[in-house]
């Protein structure tokens, strides 16, 4: 979960870069991920944050910082025109996080939610958590929850809302390919995605509302504080929202990645979405009117199916092959993604994906071949560096 407490300095794009950004009419891209610290040789989750902080090689420890709980520790990638050189720092970000691990006697495993059995811990000791704790009790069980969050830059907050009206319909797909998270507890969950149905026992989690202005939504954030529902602004978690401290659109899409090529893909097509819908906005196009419990039920079935079964057509309403509705948001990013210069990378990307499946349906080949979830985590925990 991102927090005012939780930035890292890298996330703040430069001036040039913005002005370059500007001038070709093209938006900036950054990726936040978080992981869970396992044990070096047992399987089970460690509370080694502080441990690993202190191993951290100095070209990295600014992009780098606390989660909610000790045994969870998050990057922020610093913002980027090019797709590539988003792919080499996010690259170089875990296979650096992954070596102070190593160091402190943990491995950085790319899950969305832990895997293993009778597992209790500590959120950060911060003043902010502890709140949390105290307000909100036990709602992040066993070692926490860890996501994927891509920030994309948009002009202006009131532009931004309008963003996030059309972005509504698109947000389940995007659930469904990230899904990372079929074991808790020791067990299969029947679930891809068992961090979304975790995630969701906090009040703010959940699709985000039609709003018909920045004011609006400003209202909305302070009538939820009032309400007790969250603490500040920070605890927002709509799946996409208004950043709190950058100008961009923050999608938060779903469980963390395993590999660094899934990641890259669910960011460029996250990017060739916004600048979609932005010229929409721009056309004065009118957002679809979805109905929430549709658009429940869609998030829900991403949860349950992942990429390996169907979703909700939010143009017909009508149940459709998940696989089907992914091919169909990339044909509608398709142009974005050639103005960017990301086509041909997603492409391939896409076709990765399409080959191997979501990281959930891998580590359930994994579990079905060798009957346990250890070769699972050595397997998310080799592809999180980028071994393959």
């Amino acid at each position: 979960m991102v927090t005012p407490e939780s930035t890292a300095t890298a996330t703040t794009i430069s001036e040039e870069m913005a002005d370059e950004a500007q001038s070709q009419g093209l938006l900036t891209l950054g990726v936040e991920e978080e992981y869970l610290l396992v044990d070096a040789a047992e399987p089970h989750a460690v509370e080694l944050v502080e441990e690993v902080f202190d191993q951290l090689p100095d070209d990295i420890r600014d992009s780098v910082q606390h989660e909610f709980m000790r045994s969870q520790i998050e990057t922020a990638s610093p913002p980027q025109l090019e797709l590539s050189d988003l792919f080499e720092s996010m690259t170089r970000l875990r296979a650096g996080l992954a070596a102070a691990a190593e160091r402190a006697g943990a491995r950085l495993v790319a899950v969305g939610a832990s895997p293993f059995p009778g597992e209790t811990f500590r959120v950060v000791d911060r003043p902010r958590y502890h709140r949390m704790r105290e307000r909100f009790g036990d709602l992040s069980p066993g070692a926490g929850s860890n996501g994927m969050h891509v920030h994309v830059s948009v002009p202006d907050p009131e532009t931004g809302v309008q963003v996030l009206n059309h972005l509504r319909p698109w947000l389940p797909i995007f659930q469904a390919a990230t899904a990372n998270s079929p074991y808790f507890g020791g067990r299969d969950t029947g679930y891809a995605s068992w961090r979304s149905m975790l995630w969701e026992r906090w009040p703010t989690v959940g699709p985000t509302p039609y709003l018909e202005s920045h004011e609006q939504y400003e209202t909305m954030i302070a009538d939820l504080v009032a309400s007790g529902a969250m603490l500040d602004e920070g605890m927002l978690y709509w799946y996409a929202r208004l950043s709190a401290n950058y100008p961009t659109v923050e999608i938060r899409m779903g469980d963390v990645c395993p590999t660094p090529d899934d990641a890259m893909l669910l960011a460029a097509l996250a990017r060739g979405l916004v600048a979609t819908v932005l010229r929409e906005v721009e056309d004065g196009r009118p957002a679809p009117q979805v109905p929430h419990p549709l658009l429940m039920a869609a998030h829900w079935r991403a949860a349950h199916d992942g990429l390996e079964g169907v979703n909700i057509d939010m143009a017909t309403r009508e149940p459709r092959p998940a696989w089907k509705l992914m091919r169909q948001l990339f044909d509608y990013v398709r142009p974005e993604l050639e103005r960017h210069g990301d086509l041909e990378m997603a492409t391939v990307l896409m076709g990765r994906l399409r080959a191997h499946g979501t990281g959930a349906a891998r580590q359930r080949a994994l579990f079905g071949r060798h009957g346990s979830v250890d070769p699972v985590v050595d397997w998310l925990a080799a592809v999180t560096r980028g071994r393959r």
